[in-house]
């Protein structure tokens, strides 16, 4: 098959993301609490396991290795530091699973799964540390989490590939760790394959201004530019790994496009002790899903209430099931009702490529080789072509500045989602060279990067936050 130049890929991209953004763009904008950045408490079942609650998705070829992608799953949304004496573990005995589909017929490939098991050294005690911690395994760090990284390949069963590795602590506080960063460091360790794995805290990489929900800041802009989620922190997984081990066939060259999401899964059964007993609920039984992310905001505003739960049980092989919710969608109704933007006529298959096929000549499954095209199904994830490479000068508007290696080709820590969103919404991309400066300058949210800058390497997420969010 003959691979397309780069910028055709650019140019039919950002034709596809312009049309698809008309319709889907503002969905982060409207009809939601102020709660709900990007995948934070999207369901009402999952609203109330916030441990279970996955809140973002990040793939992209590694900046500093450009042989390798990393992946980046977070939970435990809007934690805020100061939340001793428990602060903020990962659940034992859930599976946190980040997959990826590598041959485009919705069915995970591989599945990198982290189980988590907690223990103390002194139960006699209500801290989370008795002393200053220095190093990883201080024996004054009472609470401790390590965690089982297992790996199922092809649907095989799933085999262990590190074990009891350590979980970063939550930070808490510089008097009880005075070098944070180096108990971090210690986290971070290689796997089989050439990989690097880590799990902790960490700032939560989502950036936008939440009041845009107030009625687009009852139409006054000079309100934007605070970052809601400013001080706020999540429990971040993150894998490194060569492209090969991710790729169709271990080939990235021939096979670079991949498909991405992350899920979570409990046992199905939890019987809890008698009262007064000091035993833990007991958890047993297969592994039930409770929460799905992929693409960002999907699950928010594209998926009514009533079904909210249900997608975040479901699989990608069924997401044919939701088509109409993307073919027919029910916000730009409801902007063209409020704001008198006329909503796009349907049936919409413009967002079909962006949401659940791919965008053409950018990261369509079809592009790998070895992909038969009749076995690709349209499904929900972020797709990644691994064959671009790192932008030597990278855009936070991604694709839709020319930026092939960012959003919506995978998603990097720091693609603003909410400017892009705005923007194309009034279809700036659409607009004459001589009226697109206004619109830019007018529909950005102000939030334009995270609140602490990215770290240029692994795990690249910045270290948690300490202190109290509510400084005003």
């Amino acid at each position: 098959m003959p691979r397309p130049t780069k910028m055709t890929g650019r140019r039919r991209a950002a034709a596809g993301i312009a049309a698809a953004a008309t319709g889907l763009a503002v969905l982060p904008l409207l009809g939601a609490g102020a709660s709900s950045a990007s995948s934070h408490r999207e369901a009402p079942l999952i609203a109330g396991d916030p441990r279970a609650d996955n809140t973002d998705v990040y793939a992209f070829v590694s900046p500093d290795d450009d042989d390798t992608v990393t992946l980046i799953a977070n939970w435990s949304p809007l934690s805020e530091p100061d939340g001793g004496p428990n602060f903020y573990p990962f659940a034992d005995g859930v599976a946190h699973d980040i997959e990826i589909d590598n041959d485009g017929d919705a069915v995970a490939d591989l599945v990198y799964r982290w189980v988590f098991e907690s223990s103390y050294r002194n139960e006699d005690t209500f801290l989370y540390n008795t002393g200053p911690v220095t190093t990883i395994d201080d024996p004054d760090l009472n609470f401790q989490q390590t965690y089982d990284l297992q790996l199922s390949r092809d649907g095989g069963a799933f085999q262990t590939i590190k074990a009891d590795q350590p979980v970063a602590p939550s930070y808490v506080g510089t008097a009880s760790m005075p070098d944070y960063e180096a108990l971090r460091d210690d986290a971070v360790v290689p796997i089989t394959g050439g990989g690097t794995s880590f799990a902790g805290q960490a700032d939560d990489a989502f950036f936008l201004d939440l009041r845009v929900f107030d009625l687009l800041y009852g139409g006054d802009f000079s309100k934007v530019g605070e970052d809601t989620l400013d001080g706020y922190n999540v429990n971040t997984i993150a894998l490194q790994v060569p492209k090969d081990e991710l790729a169709l066939n271990g080939d990235a060259t021939a096979n670079p496009v991949i498909g991405v999401i992350s899920t979570t899964s409990r046992p199905g059964t939890t019987v809890f002790a008698p009262t007064g007993s000091r035993t833990a609920p007991q958890a047993s039984g297969p592994y039930v899903q409770v929460s799905r992310l992929g693409m960002p905001l999907v699950n928010e505003v594209v998926v009514p209430v009533g079904l909210k739960d249900a997608f975040n049980a479901s699989r990608p092989t069924g997401d044919g099931a939701f088509l109409p919710l993307v073919t027919d969608p029910e916000l730009p109704k409801l902007i063209e009702a409020i704001y008198d933007i006329e909503a796009p006529p349907t049936p919409r298959n413009d967002l079909v490529s962006v949401f659940l096929t791919g965008v053409e000549d950018l990261n369509q499954p079809v592009l790998n080789d070895d992909v038969v095209a009749a076995n690709v199904r349209p499904s929900e994830m972020i797709r990644l072509n691994m064959s671009i490479a790192p932008s030597a000068d990278p855009s936070r508007f991604g694709v839709l500045a020319g930026d092939t290696a960012g959003y919506p080709n995978g998603r990097r820590l720091a693609d603003d989602v909410v400017d892009i969103s705005l923007q194309v919404v009034e279809g700036v991309l659409l607009m004459p060279d001589e009226d697109r400066a206004a619109v830019i300058a007018t529909l950005q949210d102000g939030a334009d990067e995270n609140d602490k800058a990215f770290l240029d390497t692994f795990p690249y997420v910045p270290l948690p936050h300490t202190g109290p969010v509510n400084r005003s």
